[in-house]
């Protein structure tokens, strides 16, 4: 059975739906994109929402395909995903590179 939750992202609601019991899990991940895209917003350089949506998007699967399988968590984790420089850097690489695919007028097709 689902469930309707209405959440923020970056100011603006939205109604989602969500399989009882998965709520918890649904306000993390909302929590994580919310702050990724604020985190882009607020450093300036992208203002369109699709731009900072799309850079966010990529920023967490980045980050995600830096994490190890469940079946290797017992080893040393990465910096990656923590707010570090290396972060910071990684995301001002990407910037540059979808600046660069999208052209002057900022469009994905």
């Amino acid at each position: 059975m689902m469930k309707q939750v209405e959440v923020q992202i970056m100011g603006q609601s939205y109604l989602l739906a969500c399989p009882e019991g998965g709520e918890q899990r649904l306000l993390e991940a909302v929590e994580r994109v919310d702050t990724a895209m604020c985190r882009i917003r607020d450093a300036g350089k992208v203002k369109a929402r699709d731009r900072i949506a799309v850079l966010a998007a990529l920023n967490l699967a980045f980050d995600v395909s830096d994490t190890p399988p469940p079946q290797f968590a017992d080893r040393e984790p990465t910096l990656a995903g923590n707010g570090s420089l290396q972060d910071d850097a990684r995301l001002a690489s990407m910037l540059v590179r979808l600046d660069r695919a999208l052209g002057d007028d900022g469009r994905l097709i």
